[in-house]
């Protein structure tokens, strides 16, 4: 089982494999996934990086605020994805009576 870490405050610089060596000091890594954008294919500055439970407890500890690529990390446990439901939206326009 894994612990999901999430990881803001990056630089657009910062790349996966500079960030999984930096949670690899910590112990394992399972995954590294950097946010991008979809329309420009730029970082959107936050990423997901997977950790054993005790490792990344351990990262978040040592790597929340220290400076990567010029920018102080925001690191901390992920939260679940909330559900920000689908389908769309009707205009709110009048009534054809």
């Amino acid at each position: 089982m894994s612990k999901k870490i999430y990881v803001g405050n990056l630089s657009f610089d910062t790349s996966e494999s500079g960030l999984r060596d930096c949670f690899a000091q910590h112990g394992e890594v399972h995954s590294v996934s950097i946010v991008m954008d979809r329309e420009t294919g730029r970082s959107r500055g936050f990423a997901f990086v997977e950790m054993d439970p005790g490792s990344a407890e351990a990262a978040i500890s040592a790597l929340d605020g220290v400076d990567l690529d010029g920018r102080n990390l925001k690191v901390n446990e992920a939260k679940p994805r909330e559900n920000r439901g689908g389908g769309g939206g009707g205009g709110g326009g009048r009534d054809r009576w």
